[in-house]
C-alpha cells in the first residue's frame, strides 16, 4: 500500500513536469534550499536500506541443520565439534550459541542467562542504523512542507512589494514550491516503508534464535549418549 502511495506520487510529478513542457529534474531544482538536504536523505535512506538489508541477510541466517546438527554434537558430548560448526557458521546464531556453549557445566539458567545477553547484543548489532531510517521517516515530510511555507511567504512578499497581484503569479510559484512537499513525502514514505521491513525481517530472526535455544537447552537436560 505504502509503495503504490509513493509510486503514484511520483508518477503524479512526473506526469505533471512532462504536460508543462518541464523536465522532472528542472522541476525539482525549482524546489529551492529545501531540496538539498532532501535529496541527501533520500540517499542516505536508499543507503541504509541496502546497507541493513545486506547485513542482515548475512548474519542472521539460522538453518535448520545447523541446529540439528549441534544438538547431535552436544548429545554426543562432542564439544569441540560443535564451538567449531559455530564458528564456521560466521552469523549471529553461531556467535550466541559457541559462547552458550562455553558455558556448559554450569547450571541451565547461567546458559540460560548467556544465550539472552549474548542475543541481546547480537540483535542490536543486526538493527546498527535502523534509527536513523525512523529519524528521517520523521523529518523528511516536515522539512518538505518547511520549504513549501517559505516558498508561499516569499511569494506573497515580493507581491506586496510589487502590489501585482493576479492568479498566474501565485500559482506558477506555488506549483514549484509544492514541490518539497511532494519530494519530502515520497522519502518519507521510503525510509518508513524500510525501517518496518527491515524490523519485521529482525523480528523473524529473534523467533528462530528463540525456538533455537529453546532446542539447546532441552538437549542439555539430556544425558550424553555416545
Amino acid at each position: 500500500m505504502i509503495l503504490l502511495q509513493a509510486q503514484t506520487a511520483v508518477d503524479s510529478v512526473a506526469t505533471a513536469a512532462s504536460a508543462q513542457g518541464i523536465s522532472l529534474f528542472d522541476l525539482v531544482m525549482k524546489g529551492g534550499w529545501v531540496m538539498i538536504p532532501l535529496l541527501i536523505m533520500f540517499f542516505l535512506t536508499l543507503f541504509l536500506i541496502i546497507e541493513r538489508w545486506l547485513a542482515i541477510n548475512a548474519n542472521g541466517k539460522l538453518d535448520e541443520s545447523f541446529i540439528d546438527n549441534l544438538k547431535d554434537f552436544i548429545q554426543q558430548g562432542n564439544i569441540k565439534s560443535a564451538e567449531s560448526l559455530c564458528r564456521n557458521q560466521r552469523s549471529a546464531a553461531g556467535r550466541i550459541f559457541e559462547r552458550a556453549i562455553g558455558r556448559i557445566g554450569y547450571s541451565i539458567k547461567d546458559i540460560e542467562s548467556t544465550i539472552e545477553n549474548a542475543s541481546q547484543i547480537e540483535l542490536s548489532r543486526l538493527e546498527g542504523n535502523l534509527s536513523y531510517l525512523g529519524v528521517v521517516a520523521g523529518i523528511a515530510p516536515m522539512l518538505g512542507f518547511v520549504g513549501t511555507i517559505s516558498g508561499i511567504i516569499n511569494i506573497f512578499y515580493s507581491i506586496s512589494q510589487s502590489n501585482d497581484f493576479n492568479i498566474s503569479t501565485v500559482a506558477s510559484g506555488m506549483y514549484e514550491k509544492m514541490v518539497t512537499s511532494g519530494a519530502g513525502l515520497i522519502v518519507g514514505l521510503i525510509a518508513y516503508m524500510g525501517y518496518h521491513l527491515l524490523n519485521m525481517k529482525i523480528d523473524r530472526i529473534a523467533l528462530k534464535l528463540q525456538s533455537g535455544a529453546f532446542d539447546f537447552l532441552d538437549v542439555l537436560q539430556k544425558p550424553i549418549t555416545r
